[in-house]
Formats: C-alpha cells, sequence, structure tokens
C-alpha cells in the first residue's frame, strides 16, 4: 500500500513540479512590470496598467475552456489509447483559438470603449489604459493559441513543454517589457505591453517547435485527415459551453475586483492591484498540482467506451493533492503572514501606496489557506471533464463574492472587497469537497 502510493506521490510531481517552476514565472511577469511602473511612474500609471489588465480578462478569461477542456479530453482520449482522437482536439483547439482571436481583433474598438465608460477611473488611468490595449490586443492569436497547446501537452500527460514555453514567454516578457520602456521613455505604458506582444509570439513558435519534434511521428500519422476533423465535435462543444459559462463566474469575481477598487481612487487601486499580483502567485504555483490533477485523474478515469468513471487508483491520486494543497496553503499564508510589507516594499517605493496596502496583510495571509484545496479540486474534475460541477461551482462563488461585498461595504468600507475575494474562494473549496463523495464509483460522468 505504502508502495503504491509513493508511486501515485512521484506521478503527481512528475508533472506538478514543471508546471510550478513554469507557472512561478507567469506572476512575476505582472510584478515586474508593476513595479517598472511603480519606480518610474506613479500611482495613475500602475492603476492603468490594472484596469488594461482588467481589459484582458474580460477577453481572455471567457476563452479559458481552450487550456481546461482541451486538457480534460485529451487525457481522457490518452487513457482511452485513442492516438487520433488526441490530435483531433488539437486541431479543433488551435483553429477555435484563431477564429477568437479574428473576432477580438474586429470588435476590439467597441469592447475597450464600452468598458472603460463603465469602469469608474480618473482620464489619466483610461487613457493608460487604452495605450496598454491598443498595443498588447495584437498578441491576441498568439495568446489563445498557446492556450489550446498548453492544455493539450498537459492532457498528453506533458508538462515539460509548457512548462518549456511558459518560461521562454516570461522571460522574454520581462526583459523585452524593461528594454521597450526605456527606449519608450514617453509612454512606459506601451512598452510593457510592447514586451507582452513580443513574449506571445516567441511563445507560440516555441510551442510549435516543440510539436514538430517531439510529436512529429504522431502527427503525420494523421496529418491527412478529413476537414471536418477540424472543426468542433459535439463532445468538444458541449464541455466548452460549460467552461465558458464558468469563466463568466470568474469574471464577476475578477473584474469585479478590479472595478470595485477603482471606486475607491487611484491608490486603493493600484494597492489592490499590488496585493492582486500576491493572489495570483500563490494560485499559480498551486496549480501545478491542479494540471497534474487534470492529467492523471483524466488518464486514470477514462472509459474506453467513452466518459469517466471515479475509481480507486483515482481516489488515490485525490489523497495525494489533498495532502499537497493543504502543505503549500500552509507554508504560503505563514510566508505572507511574516512577509507582507517586504513583498510589497519590493513592488513599490512610494510610501502612501505601501502605507495604504498595510490594512490589507490579513487577507493576503488568509487567502492561500482557505483556496488551496479549491485549485486541487478544479484540476480533479476538469480532468473528469464534469463541466457541470465546475460550472456551478464558480456561479456560487460569484454569488458569494457579490452578496458579501454589497451586504458589508457600508460597514467596513472597502475591506469590503477583500472579504468578497475571500469568501468566493471559501464557497469553491466548501462546494466541490461536499461534492466529490457524490462522484460515485459505479457512475459514468460525462461533459454534460
Amino acid at each position: 500500500m505504502i508502495s503504491q502510493y509513493a508511486s501515485y506521490n512521484r506521478s503527481v510531481l512528475q508533472l506538478a513540479v514543471p508546471s510550478i517552476l513554469a507557472n512561478i514565472t507567469i506572476p512575476l511577469v505582472g510584478i515586474v512590470d508593476v513595479a517598472i511602473l511603480g519606480h518610474i511612474s506613479d500611482a495613475a500609471a500602475v492603476g492603468g496598467i490594472a484596469i488594461g489588465t482588467m481589459l484582458f480578462d474580460l477577453l481572455y478569461w471567457n476563452f479559458g475552456f481552450l487550456r481546461v477542456g482541451t486538457s480534460g479530453l485529451t487525457a481522457q482520449a490518452v487513457g482511452r489509447g485513442d492516438h487520433e482522437e488526441t490530435v483531433r482536439l488539437l486541431r479543433q483547439s488551435v483553429l477555435t483559438a484563431f477564429i477568437a482571436a479574428a473576432g477580438i481583433w474586429l470588435l476590439q474598438w467597441l469592447f475597450v470603449t464600452i468598458v472603460l465608460w463603465c469602469v469608474p477611473c480618473s482620464d489619466e488611468v483610461a487613457a493608460f489604459a487604452r495605450d496598454y490595449f491598443y498595443v498588447r490586443i495584437w498578441a491576441a492569436p498568439a495568446t489563445l493559441a498557446l492556450m489550446a497547446l498548453k492544455g493539450w501537452f498537459i492532457g498528453m500527460q506533458n508538462t515539460v513543454a509548457p512548462m518549456i514555453t511558459d518560461i521562454v514567454v516570461n522571460v522574454v516578457n520581462m526583459v523585452a517589457s524593461l528594454l521597450a520602456v526605456l527606449y519608450l521613455a514617453d509612454n512606459p505604458i506601451k512598452g510593457v505591453a510592447l514586451g507582452t506582444l513580443i513574449a506571445q509570439y516567441t511563445g507560440l513558435l516555441t510551442a510549435g517547435l516543440i510539436l514538430a519534434i517531439k510529436y512529429r511521428k504522431l502527427l503525420a500519422q494523421t496529418a491527412w485527415s478529413k476537414l471536418k476533423d477540424y472543426l468542433p465535435n459535439r463532445s468538444f462543444f458541449a464541455l466548452n459551453i460549460r467552461l465558458f459559462e464558468r469563466s463568466l463566474g470568474f469574471m464577476v469575481v475578477y473584474v469585479g475586483y478590479t472595478y470595485i477598487a477603482s471606486l475607491y481612487g487611484d491608490e486603493e487601486l493600484a494597492v489592490s492591484n499590488i496585493l492582486m499580483k500576491f493572489f495570483m502567485l500563490f494560485s499559480y504555483f498551486i496549480d501545478g498540482f491542479a494540471y497534474a490533477g487534470e492529467a492523471l485523474a483524466g488518464k486514470l478515469g477514462a472509459k474506453q467506451e467513452g466518459g469517466w468513471s471515479r475509481n480507486a487508483e483515482v481516489d488515490k491520486v485525490v489523497g495525494v493533492l489533498f495532502v499537497w494543497a493543504i502543505g503549500i496553503g500552509l507554508l504560503f499564508s505563514a510566508f505572507y503572514y511574516g512577509g507582507a510589507d517586504w513583498l510589497v516594499g519590493m513592488m513599490t517605493t512610494d510610501a502612501a501606496l505601501r502605507h495604504a496596502a498595510t490594512p490589507y496583510y490579513i487577507w493576503l495571509a488568509l487567502m492561500p489557506l482557505v483556496s488551496a484545496l479549491a485549485f486541487m479540486w478544479d484540476g480533479v474534475y476538469i480532468g473528469a471533464t464534469d463541466g457541470l460541477s465546475v460550472r456551478n461551482c464558480m456561479l456560487w462563488a460569484a454569488a458569494a463574492f457579490v452578496a458579501s461585498y454589497i451586504s458589508s461595504y457600508t460597514l467596513i468600507g472597502i475591506q469590503a472587497l477583500y472579504l468578497g475575494y475571500f469568501m468566493h474562494l471559501l464557497v469553491r473549496t466548501i462546494y466541490l469537497t461536499a461534492r466529490w463523495p457524490k462522484m460515485a464509483f459505479s457512475k459514468q460522468h460525462t461533459i454534460l
């Protein structure tokens, strides 16, 4: 029994560690972007990049299914040994990404105009946000295609490929942003956006090279499939509808977070953006184990006739993931509790911003502990392609965020924003934990 768990633990770590190494660089890019602006500009510039980032959150979170759905379906195809289906899923997801990017390009002006009209911020912050958006938007095809490719790699039980791609993207992003800012000193926001643009296409080239080298034989075997194989089939479409609806819940929370912060002025908006970078730092770290859950739960629970069912192997993997998630949550909570002031000091030299962040350090410490299992469960349910559960969970979590803020902001002011964010994480943890026993061993779960 001990040797079995050791084997599952090894499998989890083989998938999780490369993802962690890659993911850890993702928030570092945002931290570097904010740090560059925080050291050479004022709160309006930091607020501008927060609003600009929110604009892309509105766009790209809606297409999160390109990674999530592709990962779960591909993992199950791997579990069945259906190599042709894995290639079909790759083509479907990448084609969908390019079509979506074309639509985003066509609607870009209308989109940014409507959103900035709705978001209360100063004219200076809005101008910075537009500058950022109209440069970075040209990276849409690369950004969305990378989502699809990352999901496919994870489903193929390969987290080294997305690790290499993400590290390339994020290192190039940091270096290119810094150089662009130096050479576009009159507008550092455009420099930061240009760095992201260059990095995204560099990452797409890297992922394409990995596909061509590592999966050459697999791709060649089905190179002349009929055109219909490139188009989304029913299972791909049905799962992604659920995941798209889930993304709407994420939008309510994460866009709502920035929107509400903007109601309290540029300084509070800048503080909320800095703190969110650290919230996300933990989430990207724990996501390594969520990705392992996607790959292993999908593969081990796949049924030869299609669909997914819970079994003893899946339960053992879940047990290993549970222990890792709790341990990492405790570690990050302790780290944030003791080092919050130092962390914020790295982000900005503005004494007013550092002082304004102090009342919210307790939330920074609590978030990892309450959210660790939420991220872990997300991975397991996505591997099971249980789109209904993850969708319902996120919609309830979004409702908790809104209800918590509305019911408490008159009493505690902007602290209600952080309370709402905390409550949405708590609801996600409770909902998915409570639902797991209902995933009966004998029940075959489908994407619907």
